[in-house]
């Protein structure tokens, strides 16, 4: 039985494994963050752009 815990204790096979899930995850969060921002950005560019745009053209008939 001892021979058993010493070799459970030595073995890091589940510990790498959980530490590369934890960056993957880390890293996911990241993006879904970041993406999230890049898109409220372009949707005020894109509005910015349609309001200027509407402001700017003639009148129906001129």
């Amino acid at each position: 039985m001892k021979k058993l815990f010493s070799k459970l204790a030595r073995d890091e096979s589940g510990a790498t494994a959980i530490e590369y899930g934890l960056i993957a995850a880390l890293v996911s969060v990241g993006l879904i963050v970041g993406a999230g921002q890049l898109g409220t950005s372009l949707n005020t560019t894109f509005t910015n752009i349609g309001t200027t745009l509407d402001n700017n053209q003639p009148a129906v008939g001129e």
